[in-house]
């Protein structure tokens, strides 16, 4: 199977998927912690997103917890046959919705069950291992007893396929000898781009990118630069930040999120806008002045 083709598809574990997917942290409560503010909109969302093409949809069911998994079940089952889900183990929810490592071999198993059972699921079609020696970015150690752990559970039947969260390079190359990578799941958006080098890594080897935070997470976007590109095209300043994203490699795949019908129709509409060769030059000034 080819990893891309023109209709601005690319290759996620034995699927072709559309490269603007969705992402459903922000249907959890506030802190991604607790039910969603309004629970009527946030399946109208989902729906929505389904309705309106997206099959990859990512998840965790640390969202809430047990909270984003519940909704996509209700919004979506039966699934329609090309929709993928993703999801996420490798954290757990303490009681002050703080995010803590959940390593061992039984909360890695709990953690697959758990999302079987919320989701509705026999088997889950790609499990990101999050990795989670710094909560806030990826931090060099070995990966290879969470891994294995989560191989052992594919052999098993529960994952069709592994991909990573929160990973540094070596990580990467460590997971690769355990077993196949399909997708790697790292903070990157127009401003924070330490990524660049993997990415394009990445992308000769036919694994898929999927940034999160790719409109810059709690702390949106904000550049004059950017804002005057969308001026000029007529366009919201997030949706030249995801056209950006697309163009920036073909092995990206996006997975924004929103709790808004509205926003998430916007946020689609980004696929179809073009960037002109001029206005790439002052996109990449962004990355360059936020870490000047």
């Amino acid at each position: 199977m080819p990893s891309s083709d023109k209709s601005g598809t690319y290759k996620l574990g034995g699927h072709l998927v559309r490269r603007l997917g969705y992402g459903a942290m922000q249907l959890a409560g506030k802190g991604v912690f607790g039910p969603p503010k309004d629970h009527d909109a946030a399946i109208a969302v989902l729906r929505e997103a389904v309705a309106n093409g997206v099959n990859h949809i990512d998840t965790s069911d640390f969202y809430g917890p047990h909270v984003t998994n519940k909704l996509i079940r209700e919004a979506l089952a039966p699934y329609p046959e090309n929709l993928v889900i993703v999801t996420k183990i490798g954290a757990r929810r303490g009681s002050d919705a703080s995010w803590l490592p959940a390593y061992s071999p039984e909360e890695l198993t709990q953690a697959v069950h758990d999302n079987l059972g919320n989701l509705g699921l026999d088997v889950i079609d790609v499990v990101n291992l999050r990795i989670m020696f710094d909560t806030h970015g990826p931090a060099e150690g070995s990966i290879e007893a969470p891994l294995t752990a989560l191989a052992e559970l594919q052999r098993k039947g529960l994952v069709r396929h592994i991909g990573l969260s929160n990973v540094t390079r070596t990580q990467i190359a460590e997971g690769r000898r355990i077993c196949e990578i399909v997708c790697v799941q790292n903070q990157y958006n127009l401003a924070h781009r330490q990524d660049d080098a993997l990415i394009d890594e990445l992308a000769r080897d036919g694994i898929a990118y999927v940034p999160f935070f790719p409109l810059g997470g709690f702390s949106p976007l904000q550049s004059s630069s950017l804002s005057g590109v969308a001026e000029r095209l007529g366009a919201t300043p997030m949706q030249v930040a995801l056209a950006w994203l697309l163009r920036r490699s073909p092995n990206i795949l996006l997975i924004p999120g929103t709790s808004s019908v509205e926003h998430l129709r916007e946020n689609l509409a980004a696929a179809e806008l073009e960037l002109p060769g001029e206005v790439l030059g002052e996109l990449d000034g962004v990355a360059k002045a936020a870490w000047a």
